[in-house]
C-alpha cells in the first residue's frame, strides 16, 4: 500500500494581519486590565484560538446583556452593527474594537455613500457575523445576494445610485461571477475602487490554485465556522483535487492517504501555525518523509493596535498618546 511521501506546504497560509491584531488586542487587554475580558462573538473563527484565550481569561458572549456593567468589552474581528456599537456605549462598557481594518474600510465606504443617497447590494453569506455587521451599518437600503440567482430578485427602490460591496472572505472567483451578474442587471452600479475581498483571502486562494494540481489530496487546516477556510477546501475540490478540512490533527483519517504520494497542506487565515505543525507530524507518522514549502507571496502587512493597548516592547509599559501642545494663553 502506497503511503504519502511528501508534504507540500502552501505559501502563504495561516494567520493574516487582521487575525494577528485581533488576538493581540485580547491578550493585551488581559495583560493590562486582568481577567475577565468579554469578547462579543468568537474573536476569530478558530476553535484552538478561542479555547486558548478562554484559558487566559476571555469570556465569549453573543448578547451584551451577559456582560456586567463597567466591564471591558472587545468586538470581534468580523465587525458589529451600529445597533451593537450603540448598545455597548449605552451600557457603559470600556470598549476596544478588534474589527479587521479591511472590514472597517467597507463600513466607512457604506456610511459615506449612504449619505450621498446610495442603496447597496452586498455579496456575502447570510448569517455570517461580518455580513450582519456590514448590513447593520444602515437601517435600510442594503440588499444581500448569496449567488447569481439572488441577483435577479433584488428590488432596490432606485437604480441611479446603487453600489456593490462584498464580504471580505469570499471565493474570489464566485464573487467575480456574482459581481458580473450585478453589472449585467444594473450597468450603472458603483463598484469599490479596490475589491473588498481581502489580500490574505486572495493570496491563500491563489496559493491553492498553484498547489492543487501538484498534489493528490489537499488538507486545509481551519474550523467549520471559518468562511475563508471553507472557501480554500471548496476551491481545491473545484480544481479536481480531493480536499478535506480539519480543525485539528486528530481529525485526519488514515484512509484519506491510501494511494497518495504527495499531500498539499494549507491553513485558513484564522488557523495558527501550531496546528499546521501538528498535522505535519501526524501525516509523517502515516509515512511522509519530506516537507517542502512552495514559493509564494511574503506578507508583511501589520495593522496598528487601538489607543490604550500600545505597549513599548523594550520597557513593557504602555505608550501614552501624546497630547497636542497648547501655547501660553494671554500675555
Amino acid at each position: 500500500m502506497q503511503t504519502p511521501q511528501e508534504i507540500l506546504l502552501a505559501e502563504p497560509r495561516g494567520f493574516c494581519a487582521g487575525v494577528d491584531r485581533a488576538i493581540e488586542i485580547v491578550e493585551r487587554a488581559l495583560q493590562k486590565f486582568g481577567r475577565p475580558i468579554y469578547v462579543r462573538h468568537e474573536i476569530v473563527h478558530n476553535t484552538y484560538v478561542v479555547n486558548d484565550l478562554k484559558a487566559k481569561g476571555a469570556i465569549f458572549i453573543e448578547e451584551l446583556s451577559d456582560v456586567p456593567p463597567g466591564a471591558t468589552l472587545i468586538f470581534s474581528a468580523h465587525g458589529v452593527s451600529k445597533a451593537v456599537q450603540e448598545e455597548a456605549v449605552a451600557r457603559g462598557f470600556s470598549i476596544f474594537d478588534a474589527t479587521c481594518p479591511l472590514v472597517s474600510k467597507v463600513h466607512v465606504e457604506v456610511a459615506k455613500l449612504a449619505k450621498e443617497g446610495y442603496e447597496f447590494i452586498m455579496i456575502g453569506h447570510k448569517g455570517h457575523p461580518e455580513v450582519e455587521g456590514t448590513m447593520g451599518q444602515l437601517d435600510h437600503g442594503i440588499h444581500l445576494v448569496e449567488d447569481v440567482e439572488d441577483v435577479a430578485h433584488v428590488q432596490p427602490l432606485q437604480t441611479a445610485k446603487l453600489a456593490v460591496v462584498t464580504q471580505t472572505t469570499l471565493s474570489v472567483d464566485d464573487a467575480a461571477e456574482i459581481s458580473a451578474a450585478v453589472r449585467a442587471r444594473f450597468p450603472q452600479v458603483r463598484e469599490p475602487k479596490h475589491q473588498d475581498i481581502c489580500y490574505a483571502t486572495q493570496n491563500r486562494q491563489d496559493a491553492v490554485k498553484v498547489l492543487s494540481p501538484q498534489v493528490d489530496v489537499v488538507i486545509v487546516v481551519g474550523s467549520p465556522t471559518s468562511s475563508n477556510s471553507n472557501r480554500l477546501r471548496e476551491l481545491a475540490a473545484k480544481l479536481g483535487t480531493t480536499a478535506f478540512m480539519v480543525d485539528s490533527a486528530e481529525e485526519l483519517q488514515a484512509e484519506w492517504f491510501t494511494g497518495v504520494a504527495r499531500v498539499g497542506l494549507t491553513a485558513g487565515a484564522s488557523a495558527p501555525e501550531i496546528l499546521v505543525k501538528q498535522v505535519i507530524d501526524r501525516i509523517k507518522a502515516l509515512g511522509a518523509v519530506s516537507v517542502r514549502t512552495m514559493s509564494g507571496i511574503e506578507e508583511t502587512i501589520k495593522f496598528p493596535l487601538p489607543k490604550g493597548l500600545k505597549i513599548d516592547a523594550a520597557t513593557g509599559f504602555e505608550i501614552k498618546e501624546r497630547q497636542p501642545e497648547t501655547g501660553p494663553t494671554g500675555h
